[in-house]
């Protein structure tokens, strides 16, 4: 039974109850700003709704984990709220849920590297596990608190993780169990420490008579009851009356028995339902059977079996409370492991969202990019064909020009041959030398009749299609003449070029110009002339 098994529950994070009604704390949590404050207040209010209403004691411990998740550092907030509700579970003895939160506790301290923190969860754990008869993992812990506590030299630390370690050892390995309890008491009796040393000479006092060495077990018992004599510690008391009677009662001393027993008993008056009690009527009926007082051993035997009776129920209903806990954490779990999955699918989602909307946005951005490329090569590409257009047509303006210029020349050249032939016509004596220039002048004049501009017309024609067509069409009362100065207007010539090529003065040319103007309607001056000639070319 629990209390026999002689723990010393150091480092057990026991909370400080508020002083406060639970109904002044919530409303007090409805007016609260400060994130720590509001993990301050959820674990009172938890631990004080723990025994009236267990529902709304988890309900308002699960907000505490929910607010300090919401922290700029949330594992520093949830240990402690870890180590809340394994003193809540443990409290229920849900063991196996105790050990979880603490075991939470225990990672986080563990991996922010606060020591003393982690080695007092250690501690807790060891507890557990002993509670749990998992004796291996709880002198594993037990070993490693010792160690950190031997590092800081923590004495009364030290000696009651000693304790502890021979508590584990008394049922399977009484000389472990002696080594270590011995150990401890060096150090408790330096420290004077009057619920250690009551507890270390009761253990010792059990171990020998275990050993049967009933001469050892007296002499440790009496030195527990000269450390409790003035203690007000009934726990510890309980403890080593109920030790010492089940001790006489082993050696058959029976009337020492007894009053060690209802000492046990006077103890615990005001709560008389516990197994301490229901070990010291065990002892009472035992002892009165053996000295043969049946009335007493029957009255005690009564007591006994109705106590076991409503422990036994009374254990029955906390296990079939503790299966309910149990079952409500583990569904608790599941809720919040589907939650989070939840959660992450909604992440994974929204994530392939973002994935598919990015690539698709690539595809576009890329489809855009090869557009634009496309379309600059395409811009590079006609820009190139107009230069190479422009350049032809310049080209062919160039001969045009050339040609008109060199068929005036040709014209010249033969009226100057003419003009010569006629003079020496007149001073010929010979009648055949005359025949013969009359053969020669009738041939160039033939070549000269010859019609240059309408050759000219047809050569510029096939290179601008579009410009007579549309001067045709919108003018259609220009003379020839008109329509040779549109042409040379068009390539751009300057009077005194077209004087040239037309072998009219430049006064002629520009007078000429005025005139074209008027038949083309032009009477804005600020519209040039060879500007608007050149909008003809368009299609």
């Amino acid at each position: 039974m629990q209390y026999r098994l002689g723990f010393l529950l150091l480092f057990s994070s026991i909370f400080n109850y508020a002083q406060e009604p639970i109904h002044v704390l919530i409303d007090s949590l409805n007016l609260v700003e400060s994130p720590q404050e509001k993990l301050k207040l959820t674990q009172e209010i938890a631990l004080l709704l723990k025994d009236e209403d267990w529902d709304r004691a988890i309900t308002y411990l699960e907000l505490s984990e929910s607010e300090a998740k919401k922290t700029d550092n949330p594992d520093i907030h949830l240990a402690p709220i870890y180590v809340t509700a394994a003193n809540m579970y443990s409290f229920k003895d849900v063991l196996d849920v105790t050990l979880d939160y603490y075991q939470k506790a225990y990672n986080i301290y563990r991996k922010d590297n606060n020591i003393d923190e982690a080695s007092k969860i250690e501690n807790n754990l060891a507890i557990v596990y002993a509670k749990m008869n998992n004796k291996e993992e709880a002198l594993k812990h037990f070993h490693e608190v010792y160690l950190f506590q031997s590092k800081k030299n923590d004495s009364l630390r030290i000696a009651q993780i000693l304790n502890n370690i021979g508590t584990i050892y008394l049922e399977e390995n009484l000389d472990s169990s002696l080594h270590y309890y011995n150990k401890s008491l060096k150090i408790s009796k330096k420290l004077n420490n009057t619920p250690l040393n009551a507890y270390l000479f009761t253990n010792l006092g059990r171990i020998y008579d275990l050993k049967k060495d009933s001469v050892k077990a007296k002499s440790y018992f009496e030195k527990a009851l000269s450390t409790i004599k003035n203690s007000n510690k009934n726990n510890v008391k309980s403890f080593v009356y109920q030790s010492i009677s089940e001790h006489y009662l082993n050696i058959n001393e029976n009337d020492s028995a007894i009053n060690y027993a209802n000492k046990t008993l006077i103890i615990h008056e005001d709560n008389a339902y516990n197994f301490a009690n229901l070990d010291a009527f065990k002892t009472l009926f035992t002892a009165y059977s053996n000295k043969e007082d049946f009335k007493n051993a029957v009255v005690y035997y009564k007591k006994f079996n109705t106590l076991r009776d409503s422990l036994n129920i009374e254990d029955k209903a906390v296990n079939i409370e503790r299966l309910k806990l149990q079952q409500e954490y583990k569904t608790r779990l599941q809720i919040r492991e589907l939650q989070e999955e939840k959660q992450q699918f909604k992440y994974f989602l929204i994530g392939l969202s973002l994935v598919i909307g990015i690539l698709a946005l690539l595809i576009l951005v890329i489809k855009y990019r090869n557009r634009m490329t496309k379309n600059k090569l395409e811009r590079e590409l006609l820009k190139t064909k107009q230069q190479e257009l422009r350049h032809s047509l310049d080209a062919k303006n160039k001969v045009l020009i050339g040609k008109a210029m060199t068929e005036m020349h040709r014209t010249d050249i033969i009226n100057g041959i003419l003009k010569d032939l006629k003079h020496i016509k007149l001073k010929a004596v010979k009648k055949e030398t005359q025949q013969a220039i009359d053969f020669i002048l009738k041939r160039l004049q033939r070549d000269l009749n010859t019609n240059i501009w309408e050759e000219f017309e047809v050569s510029f024609e096939q290179v601008h299609k579009s410009f007579y067509k549309n001067l045709t069409k919108n003018h259609p009362k220009l003379t020839p003449k008109a329509r040779r100065l549109c042409a040379l207007l068009f390539l751009d010539l300057t009077s005194k070029e077209i004087s040239q090529i037309t072998g009219q003065s430049f006064k002629s040319v520009e007078n000429a110009r005025t005139r074209l103007r008027k038949k083309l309607d032009l009477t804005n001056e600020k519209i040039n002339l060879s500007t608007y000639l050149n909008s003809l070319s368009v299609n």
